[in-house]
């Protein structure tokens, strides 16, 4: 015989209730219902859970044991109900540095206004597909190739790329800067959910440090205290002013594409909806 959920939570109704006829009504069965189920338990596992008596119900010492596991057991299919009606109730666009940027808070309005009983909600998540393969987010944002057969992408916009800088540096005073002015510092790179890479630079006039981070926090501490340099998406400069930080456009580098990615076999609801929302946040005004 298999352990099955409603023997675990007849122990736990038992224990907690302190009887079989309280358990039975906190569980909203019968008493032989709830003795058949921490019975077949019993067998189940090949042990003797609980001490009866006529006016008393223990533990065993292997009981303990098990009802310990037990609410384990139940609390953790409890988080799993939560998940699917959490997704049910909200919407989550994952990302890993910053959401939309500027346009995040447009595409929340016009959300909204468009589907007012069923709200978006960005959750931040510093992994490769930004919240999408852990289960935090329904949506991600990423601006850096998914090559991930899982997930579905479509391109929704694209971002001019800034330089990050300590506003104590040179650099900070010039209107935008080049590639090329950055190679002279240490540059700081997050390697696993970063969009910039050491092939930005030509062969013959790369960085010649390379500091790796794991976050944009961390990311941004280096460059306030000008121990290194960085090159982001205009999302970043616009979702992360840090005192000490200064953002200054790059001329000579190409724009940067930002995606939505979704599981393949599980689209979100309202997919359509979003591609539109967010791609018309990315469009110029007419005229």
């Amino acid at each position: 015989m298999d352990v099955e959920l409603r023997h675990l939570r007849a122990l736990v109704a038992v224990v907690d209730a302190g009887t079989f006829t309280g358990a039975a009504a906190a569980l909203g069965v019968s008493q032989a219902a709830v003795s058949r189920g921490v019975a077949a338990l019993e067998v189940a596992l090949g042990a003797r859970l609980l001490q009866r008596t006529t006016r008393h119900v223990a533990l065993t010492a292997t009981g303990a044991q098990v009802l310990a596991r037990a609410r384990s057991v139940l609390d953790e299919v409890a988080a799993l109900h939560r998940v699917v009606e959490q997704s049910r109730t909200e919407l989550r666009i994952g990302y890993a540095w910053a959401a939309l940027g500027r346009h995040t808070r447009r595409l929340q309005r016009a959300w909204a206004a468009a589907h007012p009983r069923l709200p978006l909600v960005f959750v931040q998540s510093p992994t490769a597909s930004a919240g999408l393969a852990e289960g935090a987010a329904d949506v991600a944002v990423v601006r850096r190739p998914l090559h991930d057969p899982r997930f579905d992408t479509a391109q929704v916009g694209v971002e001019a790329r800034y330089a990050a800088v300590a506003t104590d540096n040179r650099l900070a005073r010039r209107r935008a800067v080049r590639i090329a002015d950055l190679a002279r510092y240490p540059v700081a790179i997050d390697d696993r959910t970063g969009t910039t890479t050491p092939d930005m630079w030509p062969a013959d006039a790369a960085p010649t440090t390379i500091r790796i981070t794991h976050s944009v926090d961390e990311w941004l501490t280096l460059i306030a205290a000008g121990q290194a340099v960085g090159i982001t998406s205009e999302a970043t400069a616009n979702q992360n002013p840090r005192p000490g930080v200064a953002y200054r456009p790059l001329r000579d580098a190409r724009p940067l594409p930002v995606w939505l990615a979704w599981w393949r076999d599980d689209p979100p609801a309202y997919l359509g909806d979003l591609l539109d929302l967010v791609r018309g946040t990315y469009r110029p005004p007419a005229g």
